[in-house]
């Protein structure tokens, strides 16, 4: 049977070095997977499987400068690894037995256990003997932050197996969004940068380990990692096995593309998350190591597992293009060294991220024909939010210059009206009260303010510094424990003061928590805008979809959903894969409307680079009409898909947890509020006066300044445009 497709030209900027123990690692490992029970007699394995595979090589490839007995053990868990994947595959997904699955995947947490007491049940099978023995030898000695990281990384691997067995009992093959997302999970790099960690014996600091620029190293390491192992192994998974888990496949669906399209894209994509690793490296860590005072000895060893990661993904690809496993025939035979090539060897393609023409005319917006399948409903309370949402923004002075502030007018009466922000909290809250409403306009009214603001006063300015100091002060006027706040300076700050004391008051500990919480990455998300702005760097489009929930306030205003009810989701399940995939979803959503409704006021009138279709267009290299076609499949994808989770995994899920009949009603009203939520942002988009071609015209009018003096015959020169 022909090739599926020709492997693209692949970029790698990293030579692949070999570790020296390989040999000792590639007998051990051949012992140790007997003693186990994973070869002969396993039903899935037998020796020629493991010599074929070569996964000690893979190892001496990707984790190149340890020493034998940690090259032993690190390649030991590989073997468990594959081992357990296609045990997985041919005892639970040939045969679509998701109880079965389930069963197993329950059973495997129980062998890592977290305190010091390192018991364990008796193993039952092969994959449970190998997890015991590699917990035992592995968390000695790392801290239990750790091992908690490499834990929950583990169990992601292991549950997220029935996601991809339901999908293919289903026969649903994800949209790109769901899939990357999906793929960091059951793809198992996160938790091979665990093990790098452990490999290098340089442990990240755990109050780095939550921050932005090592969340995306490692996601976009994963990526780049799950998106080459896909482009090889296509024709195994999806010809032999049936798999519909490939970013190939995904992509050819989604694009309606050919096979060869397809993987040329997910190679641009694998190239593109390669160079957001290296701008998150080269960029963001040296300010990170400043604002937290990290010491020089924990620095390097966050250099250490820079490189340890670097090393993987050169010595993964080496592994990719030699091992039986995958399809890979013909692929080391030298390539003429064309055009192709050059761009793909040098990543040529990165300086098209920093060449947008900013300000350029685009208008009007385009905007097609928008899947909604809720109906919208309003309050009756609209007029009077409408009337006190001018009073308060004026009372906390949004709608005049800030003193002392250059370029901060950014709002006065009129535009705040034809902003009509209480038309969006309206239908986002259609059953609230009237006092109820009034906040949420307001809360609607702050942040957008904030939203304007930033770029309107920093962006022409370039001053990050001073926009960190702005975001850094905004924490003090949330306390979690109703000490007073500071006097504020600015209108940003007066408004969030009031909006805290309204809204937090009432609420539990934990509810004002995941309110500061989402207030936080909101404003944090503007400096991140702020800087691609200042270096005119049209964003890497994964980069792009996570960090937009952010800017947009999707987070704070779902979070202000939840919290509307007089009783929460149970832990369980609001911290579930199925209700956090759902909820990304909600926030796309939202986010892509904006982006189509709001593309020439982005791009035209205020030169930014932070818009879906542009993103596109730069990626894929189209025209507008081309990406706004791609961004409105996106929009439709994710919403059937928070229409799937909701109809076919949320219940299926509540039976699993057990929940009664409260809980249930709880997850029904936040599901309604959340179909509210996007009913209410498209209408809102519709009806206001902020998109339209005539109102940006009229709403970026330069202002008229009158110098006071003489009036009278030849006196009009005094007039300032």
């Amino acid at each position: 049977m022909a090739k599926p497709f020709e492997l693209p030209d692949f970029y790698l900027p990293y030579p692949a070095r070999l570790n020296p123990h390989r040999e000792e690692a590639r007998t051990h490992a051949t012992l140790w997977a007997r003693d186990m029970g994973m070869l002969e007699g396993s039903g899935v394995w037998e020796e020629a499987d493991l010599d074929g595979h070569d996964y000690p090589l893979m190892c001496a490839y990707t984790h190149p400068d340890c020493d034998a007995a940690e090259l032993c053990l690190i390649t030991d868990w590989y073997v468990w690894v594959f081992f357990f994947d296609d045990h997985f595959l041919e005892v639970f997904k040939r045969s679509g037995d998701i109880e079965g699955g389930k069963r197993h995947l329950d059973r495997l947490p129980r062998f890592m256990p977290m305190g010091g007491d390192l018991s364990m049940p008796e193993p039952a099978n092969p994959v449970e003997a190998g997890l015991a023995d590699l917990w035992r030898r592995t968390v000695p000695g790392m801290s239990a932050d750790w091992r908690r990281r490499f834990a929950e990384s583990t169990r992601h691997l292991l549950n997220e197996s029935i996601w991809e067995l339901s999908n293919i009992n289903e026969g649903r093959i994800a949209n790109p969004v769901e899939y990357i997302e999906m793929r960091r999970k059951v793809g198992g790099a996160p938790w091979s940068a665990g093990l790098v960690e452990h490999a290098v014996r340089a442990e990240i600091p755990a109050r780095l380990a939550g921050t932005r620029p090592l969340r995306v190293l490692k996601d976009s390491f994963s990526d780049a990692v799950h998106l080459r192992n896909d482009l090889f192994s296509y024709e195994r998974e999806v010809r032999d096995e049936g798999e519909l888990s490939n970013g190939v496949l995904v992509l050819e669906t989604f694009l309606g593309c050919s096979t060869q399209e397809a993987a040329d894209a997910v190679n641009d994509l694998l190239t593109s998350r390669m160079q957001q690793f290296e701008h998150t490296a080269l960029a963001e860590l040296g300010p990170l190591f400043v604002e937290h005072a990290i010491d020089p000895a924990s620095a390097m060893g966050v250099l250490a597992y820079v490189k340890g990661l670097q090393d993987w993904q050169s010595g993964g690809h080496e592994w990719h293009m030699r091992s039986s496993r995958y399809m890979n025939e013909g692929a080391a035979a030298a390539k003429p060294l064309g055009t192709k090539s050059l761009i793909a060897l040098t990543g040529a393609k990165r300086l098209r991220n920093f060449t947008s023409v900013r300000r350029q005319r685009v208008g009007p917006s385009r905007i097609p024909e928008l899947y909604m399948p809720f109906e919208l409903r309003l309050s009756s309370h609209l007029d009077g939010a409408r009337r006190n949402a001018v009073a308060w923004s004026a009372a906390m002075g949004l709608l005049e210059a800030q003193p002392g502030v250059a370029g901060s007018a950014v709002w006065d009466a009129d535009k705040l009206v034809d902003y009509d922000l209480p038309l969006c909290a309206a239908g986002l809250h259609p059953d609230a009260t009237a006092e109820e409403l009034d906040l949420a306009s307001y809360w609607l009214c702050w942040g957008t303010y904030g939203d304007d603001y930033f770029p309107a006063v920093f962006d022409r300015s370039g001053n990050l510094a001073a926009a960190k100091v702005t975001v850094s002060r905004l924490s003090a006027f949330m306390p979690l424990d109703g000490t007073p706040a500071p006097p504020p300076v600015s209108a940003l700050e007066r408004g969030l003061a009031d909006l805290w004391v309204r809204t937090a008051g009432p609420m539990p500990a934990a509810g004002r928590a995941m309110l500061r919480r989402a207030v936080e990455t909101m404003c944090e998300s503007w400096l991140w805008e702020l800087g691609d702005n200042v270096v005119g760097r049209v964003p890497d489009p994964v980069d792009y979809m996570e960090m937009r929930r952010l800017t947009f306030g999707s987070e704070l205003t779902m979070s202000l959903c939840r919290l509307r009810h007089a009783r929460t989701l149970p832990e369980a399940l609001s911290e579930s894969g199925p209700m956090r995939a759902l909820e990304n979803a909600v926030m796309d959503c939202g986010t892509l409307i904006n982006d189509i409704f709001s593309y020439q006021k982005e791009i035209e009138f205020e030169g930014e680079v932070h818009n879906c279709v542009l993103v596109v267009q730069n990626f894929f290299d189209c025209d507008y009409p081309a990406a706004l076609v791609i961004a409105n499949d996106l929009l439709t994808s994710r919403m059937k898909q928070f229409q799937h989770i909701a109809e076919h995994e949320l219940p299926v899920l509540c039976d699993d947890l057990g929940l009664d009949c409260a809980a249930r009603g709880v997850l029904d009203a936040y599901l309604a509020e959340l179909r509210h939520w996007l009913s209410g942002v498209l209408n809102w988009h519709r009806a206001c006066s902020r998109y339209d071609e005539p109102s940006l015209l009229r709403h970026h009018r330069p202002p008229v300044f009158r110098l006071a003096g003489p009036r009278g015959l030849g006196t009009s020169a005094a007039t300032v445009l």
